[in-house]
């Protein structure tokens, strides 16, 4: 059985590189360990579906974020495979369905001052009366969140947890939200 997993390389390709159709947009090249050479992240997505790998990992489990960060894959649980990510977006689009913007503005109505994350998805968790781990209740309460502070309806208060590339890329573990005073 051929094994394939794809990996992202990011170092700058030499001058005198005999295959520069191999770099796209910067110096990525991604190289699948059955040997293929894939000229772009396109591509590497098209071969990963097609052997079975997760499309987001490209098989790897870990997500590299920025060259330096990396970490588990959310899009497959970690197990590099396409299945677990398909089983996974599809429990996602339920969550979507469930887990309406006029749902969380309801349930957040009545908090004061600033609000965790996970105390939202938690009362949310609560009222519709879901099991820990049935859906990806977390993920779709945040994409809520972000939404109604899109709105203006809510502010986020949290100082980012990790700075990965100065201040345009944050990471954020379990951010503070509060409304915004109208």
């Amino acid at each position: 059985m051929m094994k394939h997993t794809i990996t992202a390389l990011w170092e700058e390709i030499p001058d005198d590189a005999d295959d520069l159709t191999l770099v796209r947009g910067g110096f990525r090249l991604y190289l699948c360990l059955c040997g293929k050479h894939l000229a772009d992240r396109e591509a590497a997505e098209s071969h990963a579906a097609e052997t079975n790998q997760c499309t987001t990992c490209l098989g790897s489990t870990t997500e590299e974020i920025v060259p330096g960060f990396s970490q588990e894959c959310t899009a497959c649980a970690g197990t590099g495979r396409r299945k677990a990510q398909l089983t996974w977006e599809l429990a996602y689009v339920e969550a979507e369905a469930m887990i309406t913007v006029d749902l969380v503005r309801t349930l957040i109505a009545p908090f004061t001052g600033p609000f965790q994350l996970s105390r939202v998805a938690d009362t949310v968790r609560a009222a519709l009366g879901l099991p820990v781990g049935r859906l990806p209740v977390g993920p779709r309460v945040r994409d809520v969140l972000r939404q109604l502070e899109a709105a203006g309806e809510l502010v986020l208060v949290s100082a980012p947890d990790e700075l990965l590339r100065g201040t345009t890329v944050v990471l954020y573990r379990d951010p503070y939200w509060q409304h915004a005073s109208g």
